[in-house]
C-alpha cells in the first residue's frame, strides 16, 4: 500500500491538535479537518465511506456526509444523550438533586475525610452498571446526576469527580456490549462464557489498579491547582432544601429502570427490555407526577416542562454537534487510510505472537483516542486477528481480548468521544481538562494488562 495517505493523516492529526490545544472552536477544526481529509481522499482516488444514497456528485457528496452524521447521530445516540441533559436540567431546577446529595450525606459521613477514596469506589461500582448499561455517553451522563453531586459535596473537585464517572466506561464489558459481541463473533465464543472466563479474571485486577492510581492522581492535581480551596468553600455553603426527602429516588430512577429491564437479568417471565431514552422519558413523566402532587399546580408543572427542552437544546447545541463533527474528521482518518496504515505496520514488523498482540492493543487504543470511538477502532482491526493467529499458531482469543478493552481504553482518553464530551458539558470543564486527569491511570491501566496477560 501507499504511504502517502496516512502520512496526510498524521499531518492533519497534528494541526487539529495544535489548533485544539490554542482553543479554537473545537466544532469548526474537526468539521473542516475532516472534510479537508475527505477532499484530498478523493483526490488520491482513495475509497471513501459508502453513503445511504449519494447525491451523483462527489463534491456534493461531502456534506451528504454531514447530513447522515447527523441522521444516525439524532436517531441514535444524540437523542439518548439530548433526553439525558434535559433530565439533568430538570431534576437540578425541581431539587431533585440537591435531595440526593442531602439523603446520601449522612450513611457517608465517613467519607467527608476521605473523600478521594469515595470517588475512587465509584469506578468498580460503575463498572458495574456498565455492564447492563452499555452506553458509555448514557452512563455517564445517568452518573453526573446521580454521583457527580455527592462527590463534588463529599470534597473532591468536579474535575476528580468527572474523571472517575468517565473510567466507569474504560472497560466495554459484558455480553450487552457492541464490543464484546465483534470479539465473541470473530473468536468464535459464548458472549456469557466470554464475558465470564476471560473478561472478568481480567479486569479485576485493573480496576483495583486504576482505583489507586486515580486516587493519588486526583488527589495530586486537586492539591496542585488549588481546588482544595474551591472545595472548602463548597463545603460551607449549604442550599435550603426545596423539595421532599423523597425527591432522592427520582435522580437514580433512570439506573433502576435500566438495571431491573435490562437483557442480562431475568426478573419477570416475559421478557422487558428498555433503552437508556426511553428510560429517562419515563423517568421525566415520574418527576412531574410528583411536581404535581407536590404543588397541585398544573400550569407551574406544565410550565416546567420547558426546563427540560432547554436542557436538550443546550445539549444538542455543545455536545451532539461535536459529536457529529468527531465523526466527520474520524472518516477522513479511514478514508486518508489511516487505519490501514497501522495494519500494515503492525504486520510488516515480523514480531512473534505476544509482540504482535502488544503492537496490535496499544495501536488499537491509539486510535480509539484519535478517532473518539472504541466501536470504530476495534471493528477496523479486529476482523484480521484470527488470520494473523493462524499464521502465529495462537489461540484467536490471546490477542483479541487485551485489543477490545484497548479499545474503550482508549476512548476514555480521547477529547472527541461522546462520554467526554457529554460530562465535560456537564460538570462545567474542558475535555483537555478531563483526559489530563485520565491518561495517567489509563496508561498505567495499559502497561499492567499487557504485562499482566502477556507475561
Amino acid at each position: 500500500m501507499t504511504y502517502l495517505g496516512p502520512i496526510i493523516s498524521l499531518v492533519f492529526i497534528v494541526v487539529a491538535g495544535r489548533l485544539l490545544l490554542k482553543k479554537y472552536y473545537p466544532h469548526a477544526v474537526l468539521l473542516i479537518s475532516g472534510l479537508l481529509m475527505l477532499i484530498v481522499a478523493q483526490l488520491l482516488d482513495y475509497n471513501l465511506p459508502i453513503l445511504k444514497s449519494p447525491t451523483g456528485f462527489s463534491g456534493f457528496d461531502l456534506f451528504k456526509y454531514i447530513k447522515e452524521s447527523f441522521s444516525k447521530t439524532n436517531a441514535g445516540v444524540g437523542l439518548m444523550i439530548m433526553a439525558i441533559g434535559g433530565f439533568v436540567a430538570f431534576i437540578d431546577k425541581i431539587g431533585a438533586s440537591d435531595v440526593l446529595v442531602y439523603v446520601t450525606m449522612k450513611p457517608l459521613k465517613f467519607f467527608k475525610k476521605q473523600p478521594y477514596i469515595a470517588a475512587s469506589l465509584v469506578i468498580p461500582i460503575g463498572q458495574l452498571l456498565f455492564a447492563a448499561i452499555p452506553s458509555a455517553a448514557g452512563l455517564g451522563l445517568l452518573l453526573m446526576a446521580s454521583m457527580f453531586p455527592i462527590l463534588v459535596n463529599l470534597g473532591v473537585s468536579r474535575l476528580s469527580a468527572v474523571s472517575v464517572i468517565t473510567a466507569t466506561t474504560a472497560f466495554g464489558v459484558g455480553p450487552a456490549s457492541a464490543i464484546t459481541a465483534s470479539a465473541t463473533t470473530i473468536a468464535g465464543l459464548d458472549p456469557i462464557v466470554f464475558f465470564l472466563n476471560y473478561q472478568i479474571p481480567l479486569i479485576w485486577p485493573l480496576s483495583i489498579v486504576m482505583m489507586i492510581t486515580y486516587y493519588f492522581v486526583n488527589r495530586y492535581y486537586d492539591k496542585k491547582n488549588g481546588f482544595e480551596k474551591e472545595i472548602q468553600k463548597a463545603k460551607t455553603e449549604e442550599k435550603p432544601l426545596k423539595a421532599p426527602l423523597i425527591y432522592a429516588v427520582i435522580p437514580i430512577l433512570p439506573i433502576v429502570l435500566l438495571i431491573v429491564f435490562s437483557e442480562i437479568f431475568s426478573f419477570f417471565s416475559v421478557p422487558i427490555s428498555i433503552d437508556t431514552t426511553t428510560a429517562m422519558f419515563i423517568s421525566l413523566f415520574i418527576a412531574l407526577i410528583c411536581e404535581f402532587i407536590r404543588t397541585k399546580n398544573i400550569k407551574a408543572v406544565f410550565d416546567s416542562l420547558k426546563i427540560f427542552w432547554n436542557g436538550m437544546g443546550n445539549i444538542f447545541k455543545t455536545v451532539v454537534t461535536l459529536i457529529i463533527t468527531a465523526d466527520i474528521f474520524a472518516k477522513g482518518l479511514i478514508s486518508l487510510g489511516f487505519i490501514d496504515g497501522l495494519l500494515e505496520v503492525a504486520q510488516n514488523l515480523g514480531l512473534g505472537a505476544v509482540g504482535i498482540g502488544v503492537v496490535m492493543t496499544v495501536m488499537i487504543f491509539l486510535a480509539s483516542m484519535l478517532m473518539g470511538s472504541g466501536n470504530a477502532s476495534f471493528f477496523a482491526f479486529g476482523p484480521l486477528v484470527p488470520k494473523i493467529a493462524t499464521k502465529l499458531g495462537v489461540d484467536s482469543t490471546s490477542i483479541i481480548l487485551p485489543m477490545q478493552l484497548s479499545a474503550s481504553m482508549g476512548r476514555t482518553v480521547s477529547p472527541i468521544s461522546g462520554v467526554i464530551i457529554a460530562t465535560a458539558e456537564i460538570a462545567g470543564v474542558t475535555t483537555i481538562a478531563i483526559v489530563k486527569r485520565n491518561l495517567i491511570p489509563l496508561v498505567v491501566a495499559l502497561i499492567v494488562m499487557l504485562g499482566y496477560h502477556y507475561i
